[in-house]
């Protein structure tokens, strides 16, 4: 019998490059159920190829319209958010979420209440509310697998435990002798543009990459080192450590996606290609190793490895997430919320590349953080510091956005 999958955000990149390893493996996997926000073309293929049992639009007209599309295919058809929570907690043994930005919180708590197998592709909701999360997982025997490359690279570089299952979250404990964590990212595509033109940067050039294909929001906050801030925080919520054990390390080739680094001395280090197919497959697959369709690097073609600490100027969001993990309460949901809604007005070209850190210290400044962190506070902090940020665009001057 075969393991059901649902894919949370089949269209994104995430989804597309799950559906890829799924595919490789039809005697291992099946996908069970997919889930979109509005793209009805691009799922009716996925629906067309893949036969689920059930989709979720959470565009309710987008959902309209696929109906009609899939009649006769036997798919049922879900809208809304609550569409999107009932694939959660379906019959799919697996749920891998990757879906962007905050929507994906509730999903992932629905998920662990009903006690599944988590691959969590999205770290905002591990960073706005980590520790609630975990502990769901561990109260209902939900297993959290880290997808998103360096959080995946930390997992496969630590040692393997008996407790894993039953803890919910891989937890660095003190029998494991780790020193500290290496969070590498490659400094996004703006590493060595020179500080005074950074107000001149357009979203294309934010979004350009030189190594990842990912999404316009993903490849802003790569631009911006956020992603890295963001994942700082991931990292002591899923593993269970201080951001004082975390160093963050600037490596060009992305070749090298994390490392643990031990008492004796030791480094171990996680290496591949920039693909998310091969963190996918190994959480998937876990505790086996599965093809993920991606080639191992060829050393000799490699023509070295380059390491940096990353420029404090250029990059003041990874000083900021220092503070917010130090803060605690709902500090990183207000850093995570600002984050969502700068991006956004930067696409849209609604202020410039160098105010997005801006707004979302701002935000942190003004926004009321409550020591104390549960869902309905969490979700009091989100709304609150998204009106706040809204209010900010909405009172710029006429002649302040690019364009």
């Amino acid at each position: 019998m075969t393991i059901g999958v649902a894919i949370l955000g089949s269209t994104g990149s995430i989804g597309q490059s799950t559906l890829d390893v799924v595919s490789r493996h039809p005697d291992r996997f099946h996908v069970a159920a997919l889930s979109a926000r509005n793209s009805v073309e691009s799922i009716y293929e996925q629906c067309v190829r893949f036969s689920p049992q059930t989709v979720a639009m959470s565009n309710e007209a987008a959902a309209k319209d696929l109906q009609h599309r899939v009649a006769g295919l036997g798919i049922e058809v879900l809208s809304g958010e609550q569409g999107i929570k009932s694939i959660a907690c379906g019959p799919a043994e697996s749920i891998v979420n990757g879906i962007v930005g905050a929507a994906g919180l509730q999903p992932v708590i629905t998920a662990a209440k009903a006690g599944k197998r988590q691959l969590i592709a999205n770290k905002e909701p591990l960073v706005m509310l980590g520790e609630y999360i975990v502990d769901l997982a561990r109260e209902y025997g939900s297993l959290l697998l880290p997808v998103d490359s360096e959080h995946n690279a930390i997992f496969q570089c630590l040692p393997r435990t008996g407790t894993f299952e039953k803890l919910g979250s891989p937890r660095i404990s003190n029998e494991m002798g780790v020193r500290k964590i290496l969070l590498t990212g490659s400094g996004g595509p703006l590493r060595t543009i020179d500080l005074d033109t950074m107000h001149e940067v357009t979203p294309e050039q934010a979004i350009a990459h030189p190594n990842w294909d990912m999404g316009r929001k993903i490849s802003v906050d790569s631009a911006t080192m956020m992603n890295k801030a963001l994942e700082l925080i991931e990292v002591c919520r899923l593993f269970d450590v201080s951001h004082r054990q975390v160093e963050i390390v600037i490596h060009p080739q992305s070749i090298i996606h994390s490392m643990v680094e031990y008492l004796d001395g030791s480094v171990i280090a996680q290496m591949g290609r920039p693909d998310m197919r091969i963190p996918i497959a190994n959480a998937l697959g876990w505790p086996e190793r599965i093809e993920s369709g991606v080639d191992a690097p060829v050393f000799s073609e490699l023509a070295g490895f380059d390491f940096a600490q990353p420029d404090p100027v250029r990059f003041p969001s990874l000083r900021l997430a220092r503070e917010v993990a130090e803060r605690g309460g709902t500090a990183p949901t207000v850093m995570n919320a600002a984050n969502e809604i700068a991006v956004e007005a930067f696409l849209n070209y609604q202020i410039r590349f160098d105010e997005l850190v801006q707004m979302v210290e701002t935000a942190i400044e003004n926004v009321p953080i409550d020591d104390q962190v549960d869902l309905e506070r969490s979700l009091k902090a989100d709304s609150e510091t998204r009106a706040f940020c809204q209010s900010m665009l909405h009172g710029r001057s006429a002649s302040s956005p690019l364009g």
